[in-house]
């Protein structure tokens, strides 16, 4: 079994219109399952605000916590419809939970082929920095933080890993991971992408080196892999990170087992865009 890119998210315009979610607040633990970012309404907002000064004046400078919290929603709904560019457009200007939406966006939106590496590499980056930006202001933001990992280490496998370690960007994005999960220990995105960042580091160092270096191992990994399967069993990414894992590791010993994920990606039913386009690529990945 060959590990494939899978295909673009040039279908997203079509399937957002089956998809767009008419009761967001509703389906909002469904859709994020994964990732356990908190519902956007006032009363989160007026939270924060309440325990962050330097949140609660930039709340009241944008307009306040009622204009905040729609468009937020507003940049979800954008994400969850596949319409990524708008969700970007929209949270990139609502300060640390806007970019949540902004950043989930552009680290899949960037690899969807329709960019040359340039344009992909330079939203990557816009990304982290909008990231670093809300880990900042709100340094309990459990998302704030899993976003900077995310957009980074997208941003690593487009340069590829080994420029990725030269350049600092491993120990970041770790560290980010790191305190994504102290803060929600329930995350499984974070889970599993944690369980690829060893993943990949002991597929290109070999476990001694990169032991002794970064103290990743495989066993770290599956133990993460599980744990993420565990929290969202439902989830193709999930499932399509997992089998990533374990085919960096050992694509020989484990390649039974990584079609098996993949297979149960490509069954599961999506819940929104992003999804339906994670079951087509773990299809894809199934030729």
């Amino acid at each position: 079994m060959r590990v494939k890119n899978g295909p673009t998210h040039t279908a997203a315009g079509i399937m957002a219109r089956r998809h767009v979610p008419h009761t967001l607040e509703e389906r909002w633990e469904q859709l994020h399952h994964g990732d356990r970012e908190p519902w956007p309404d006032e009363e989160l907002i007026g939270r924060l605000a309440s325990k962050y000064s330097t949140f609660e004046a930039w709340v009241y400078r944008a307009g306040g916590s009622g204009f905040v919290a729609q468009g937020v929603q507003s940049a979800w709904q954008a994400f969850h419809a596949g319409d990524f560019q708008k969700a970007i457009e929209v949270g990139a200007r609502l300060g640390p939970l806007g970019a949540t939406a902004a950043n989930k966006a552009a680290a899949i939106d960037a690899l969807s082929g329709k960019y040359d590496a340039q344009t992909s590499l330079a939203m990557l980056d816009a990304a982290a920095k909008r990231g670093e930006q809300a880990a900042a202001m709100l340094p309990d933001y459990a998302n704030g933080h899993y976003m900077v990992a995310l957009a980074l280490g997208r941003y690593s496998q487009k340069i590829s890993i080994v420029k990725a370690l030269a350049q600092g960007l491993a120990t970041r994005v770790h560290d980010h991971l790191e305190r994504t999960l102290e803060l929600e220990p329930r995350h499984a995105e974070a889970h599993v992408a944690l369980g690829v960042y060893h993943a990949e580091i002991v597929g290109m160092l070999g476990a001694f080196a990169a032991s002794l270096t970064y103290g990743a191992s495989a066993n770290t990994a599956l133990e993460h892999f599980r744990k993420a399967l565990k929290l969202a069993p439902r989830s193709p990414i999930v499932h399509i990170e997992y089998a990533h894992g374990l085919m960096v590791l050992d694509a020989e010993r484990h390649q039974r087992e990584a079609r098996k994920l993949y297979e149960r990606a490509a069954a599961c039913q999506p819940t929104d865009v992003t999804e339906e386009l994670d079951v087509a690529r773990a299809k894809h990945n199934l030729v």
